[in-house]
């Protein structure tokens, strides 16, 4: 199995030992992008609909880096902190994904990265 590490500046880069996507075949595997403004370096303002677009287009970044587009992706997975944004988070994330869409997961979870709302990770198909 061969493995291509994916990196670019337009997202954030990794604030830990992991890479920003990896190739292999014709799969390709990103990690969850939370609301950091990769030109600036810092996280969007503390409301889930602005952290929801800046995790959008930090994942829609990583796509273009390797020449594809929201419709490329096959699955994705949203992580909030709190269920109750579920509906605000879900109006940012449809102008992304757009039918035919993605197979999708939202969970709730304690905490994320840097006190991030919401992190979206995604796993895209030639």
């Amino acid at each position: 199995m061969s493995k291509e590490v994916i990196s670019t500046s337009n997202a954030p880069g990794a604030v830990g030992p992991y890479s920003q996507g990896i190739k292999t075949g014709n799969l390709f595997f990103f990690s969850g992008q939370i609301p950091i403004d990769p030109a600036v370096g810092k996280m969007v303002e503390d409301d889930v609909t602005a952290q929801a677009e800046q995790a959008c287009k930090n994942v829609m970044a990583l796509l273009e880096s390797q020449g594809l587009t929201a419709d490329n992706v096959v699955k994705s997975t949203v992580f909030i902190t709190d269920m109750g944004t579920f509906a605000a988070v879900n109006e940012v994330y449809k102008k992304y994904f757009t039918a035919p869409c993605p197979a999708r997961s939202c969970v709730e979870v304690s905490k994320l990265p840097l006190g991030a709302q919401v992190e979206i990770e995604v796993i895209a198909s030639l």
